[in-house]
């Protein structure tokens, strides 16, 4: 007898089932590794090179790493290999690792909430000077990156560091990394809640921890009870934004699944309520999910993203309640849009104890390891002894007395450090780009800080808030998708049909007020040399066109074509 036809759902059924069946999940069975970085991470828990680093490798120099801890391992402790250099972006894609990478590396110091002392500043400061070459770089997740580092110095840098409660345990890896917060959490006079307590309590429960220590890929935290949502929430792994429960008061909403790189896609509410005290344990439960239900066949697929889209946030919920919490959570409502037009605390503002807190903007967060020590000493001469980082690669100074704050602005100042800063200096971020990143196309940091100077001087009286974010590479490190003007690092081709290096444009990304990500104009490229000329032409025709109190993501989502061009 023939045979039914298998109707065209059927099939897709079919289909997408067979493709979950063989997703590597652990907590179906699938413990057997797909793919190399699995199995190197069933071979040895990432945490263990630390004793390898510190007995063989940093005695023996750089020739006597086992390629797996060189490139996999070594990243639970925050060291990657730097980019060689005199490889330009054409070899990015098609050289070896082992052709591509220096004798040196990238070490990130772990910085979370955003929080440091005086004396840890200082110490950043010192290690940047004696062991990286000057160099620090303060990210967009708050850490502060040095480049040049040598294997035989690290046990020596970890001493330093680990003497003042810093630490790069899992600043990179696919562990649970920094969890960022609210810089201005505990002394915000409009604060929800204060998020601190468990940003410490899952620091101290979890990090470093091999519970957590071997995930399908990264896992990015966000925590923050400011109402202007200051820790870009919409596109971490997980988050917790301040809200007020009608009946329970003050808490945190919980988001799931947000992420960009080359797939990018925005968190989920649960539609939960969750108590400060039970941040942790909800936290562990997400975390949990993602270990034993994230895909880890393909890497590509390996985010928490990838499954929040195939579960939904209600299937999503129910796994966390019934198999994590074993019990049920609150129901909770979404918290309110941010009405603040900046989410980075600049400028000089009121504490909730009558003092004031100072927030400043390097250019694309490129610092050195002298300046970042004067900035400590000029914190302490003016009676602070807390610092903070932004998620937008800015500084903090806290708890500075009022007849303090004008002779602390002037010291910023005469370090480059606005207070006030323009919009381009504001608003623009950079990635850490060609000059150190193996994976980058373009340079990103350089251009970042000339496009700034070049957009001052061209447009001094433009006000409208705006960011422009570069990125060497489709990996969108520094937000491209989100950002209202996103550039994507590439080659392309210039008018003489020479290839030099260049940007893929995105135009009306946005965070806070109607996230979305940024619109792609078809063949919208330009140069790098262009840049300044494109960016300064896209801003005028914005200002031309531009409805009253119109913003740049708005109007770019119904401009006409060529007035993007």
């Amino acid at each position: 007898m023939a045979a039914t036809p298998e109707s065209p759902a059927a099939a897709t059924t079919r289909r997408k089932a067979g493709r979950h069946r063989g997703e590597g999940q652990w907590a179906v069975g699938h413990f057997t590794p797909l793919n190399g970085n699995e199995q190197f991470k069933k071979d040895d828990d990432g945490l263990n090179v630390r004793t390898r680093i510190e007995t063989i490798y940093a005695k023996a120099g750089f020739d006597s790493i086992d390629p797996n801890d060189l490139r996999g391992r070594m990243r639970w402790w925050g060291l990657y290999t730097q980019r060689k250099p005199g490889i330009d972006g054409g070899k990015t894609a098609v050289l070896e690792p082992e052709e591509l990478e220096d004798k040196y590396f990238m070490l990130r110091v772990r910085v979370d909430g955003g929080q440091l002392t005086v004396a840890q500043l200082r110490a950043i400061g010192e290690v940047s000077d004696q062991y990286a070459r000057g160099t620090a770089d303060i990210t967009d997740r708050q850490n502060i990156q040095l480049h040049w580092i040598r294997i035989e110095d690290v046990p020596a840098i970890w001493e330093k560091l680990e003497s003042v409660g810093l630490s790069t345990t899992e600043a990179c890896g696919d562990c649970p990394r920094v969890i960022i917060g609210s810089p201005v959490a505990g002394i915000a006079a409009d604060e929800i809640i204060d998020g601190t307590p468990a940003v410490d309590e899952i620091h101290e429960r979890y990090i470093g921890s091999k519970e957590f220590s071997n995930l399908p890929r990264k896992f990015k935290t966000a925590i923050s009870g400011s109402p202007v949502q200051d820790v870009v929430h919409e596109i971490n792994d997980v988050a917790f934004v301040g809200v007020v429960h009608p009946e329970h008061g003050p808490g945190f909403d919980l988001w799931v699944g947000g992420g960009l790189s080359t797939n990018p896609k925005l968190a989920q509410r649960l539609g939960t309520w969750v108590p400060l005290d039970e941040v942790p344990d909800v936290w562990a439960g997400v975390v949990g999910i993602f270990r034993d239900y994230g895909y880890r066949r393909l890497r590509n697929r390996a985010r928490l993203k990838f499954l929040m889209a195939d579960w939904g946030p209600a299937k999503f919920r129910q796994v966390l309640e019934d198999e994590y919490l074993e019990r049920k959570l609150v129901d909770g409502p979404a918290p309110e849009q941010p009405l603040s037009k900046w989410r980075d605390h600049i400028g000089v503002h009121p504490q909730q104890d009558g003092r004031f807190y100072v927030g400043f903007a390097p250019r694309v967060g490129r610092v050195d390891g002298t300046t970042l020590t004067k900035v400590a000493e000029l914190a302490g001469a003016h009676g602070s002894d807390r610092l903070r980082t932004t998620v937008e690669q800015k500084m903090i100074i806290l708890d500075v007395t009022e007849d303090q704050v004008d002779s602390l602005v002037a010291g910023l100042e005469a370090l480059d450090f606005q207070v006030n800063p323009s919009p381009f200096r504001r608003g623009t971020m950079a990635c850490t780009g060609i000059e150190f990143c193996k994976l980058a196309i373009v340079e990103t940091k350089g251009r970042g800080a000339s496009l700034i100077d070049e957009l001052e001087r061209r447009m001094p009286d433009f006000q409208e808030p705006i960011t422009i974010n570069l990125n060497g590479c489709p990996n969108a490190c520094a937000r491209i998708q989100v950002a209202d003007i996103g550039l994507k690092g590439q080659l392309v081709l210039d008018e003489d049909g020479r290839q030099v290096e260049g940007y893929q444009v995105h135009l009306g990304g946005a965070l806070g007020l109607e996230p979305g990500f940024g619109r792609k104009v078809r063949g919208l490229k330009v140069t790098a040399d262009e840049l300044p000329d494109y960016v300064e032409r896209v801003l005028r025709n914005f200002e031309a066109q531009r409805e009253d109190g119109e913003r740049f993501a708005t109007w770019a989502a119904r401009a006409e074509e060529g007035a993007l061009k």
